[in-house]
């Protein structure tokens, strides 16, 4: 009989004797598979265990908080807008006059006249352009300011479908008021949209408002003022922007949703409805032009 029998091995590490375990499941453990609690050690497989039955955290829209709360999409969408005016400024050799010559922006940007003649990818590919680099440094000073605050709020694919659907209502609305044979480009109108629903989250969250208000209105009273302005691009993706977020904050509350899944649903289709209320738009003004 062998009066000393061998020590307990790690769980983990059958290698590693040890003379410890985990206070919660009560196997023996290196230090280098514990962690401190409140009453002992636990194992990480007891820890491991308890973060996938904890309850996810989500925000006031249905997303899941993220773990890591940088914008990447808000990053990823002023990305894609210097690389295009990067790449339109190369086609017209100039950084000032980046829509002279330029294929690109030729190809893409905002002329009614056009769309009703086919050319459909105007009404999303002109949102991603701008004129000069001031209306660009403009438009992404502002995206960045709000977007890293709405982003997490309404979690990134709500956010990035929020963005898009006010683009798309900023386009739409320019189809309807913009003169036939006028063009138009600038993120402007998803940017007001994004106005639009950091508002209303302020509202959701029980936050004054009154900031954001007085800036809508400031940025109003500068459409209306200076010449060149696209007025009703701003006022189409303000409006879009703003339908869809009280789709996705408030519907929810009304229809008295009560899983997390139900409010998810809710929240899309409120954003889809907003997006084929903008086809519409779009649809009745290549209708009127053809």
């Amino acid at each position: 009989m062998n009066p000393h029998p061998p020590a307990p091995t790690c769980v983990r590490h059958p290698q590693r004797p040890t003379g410890l375990a985990c206070t919660r499941c009560g196997r023996p453990a290196c230090p280098d598979c514990l962690r401190p609690a409140a009453v002992g050690q636990h194992c990480v497989d007891c820890l491991a265990q308890d973060q996938r039955s904890a309850p996810q955290m989500r925000t006031v829209a249905g997303a899941s908080v993220a773990r890591t709360p940088i914008p990447f999409v808000t990053y990823a969408l002023i990305v894609a807008n210097v690389v295009i005016f990067a790449i339109t400024a190369a086609q017209a050799r100039s950084l000032m006059d980046n829509y002279y010559g330029s294929p690109l922006f030729s190809r893409y940007m905002l002329v009614p006249r056009l769309v009703a003649d086919g050319q459909f990818e105007r009404v999303i590919g002109s949102g991603f352009l701008h004129w000069g680099p001031i209306h660009l440094a403009l438009n992404m000073f502002a995206l960045w300011v709000v977007g890293r605050n709405l982003e997490p709020g309404l979690g990134r694919s709500r956010y990035l479908a929020v963005y898009l659907v006010s683009l798309f209502g900023g386009s739409a609305a320019s189809m309807v008021f913009q003169d036939q044979n006028t063009a138009a480009a600038g993120a402007s109108g998803a940017v007001y949209g994004l106005f639009g629903a950091i508002t209303v989250l302020l509202i959701r969250v029980r936050q004054n408002p009154n900031q954001m208000l007085i800036l809508i209105g400031i940025n109003i009273f500068i459409s209306f003022s200076l010449p060149g302005i696209s007025l009703s691009a701003h006022l189409g993706g303000l409006a879009a922007g703003t339908l869809a977020t009280v789709g996705v904050l408030f519907l929810p509350q009304w229809l008295n949703a009560r899983t997390p899944e139900a409010v998810r649903a809710i929240g899309w289709a409120s954003i889809a409805a907003v997006a084929v209320a903008d086809l519409a738009v779009v649809a009745a003004a290549v209708a009127t032009l053809a």
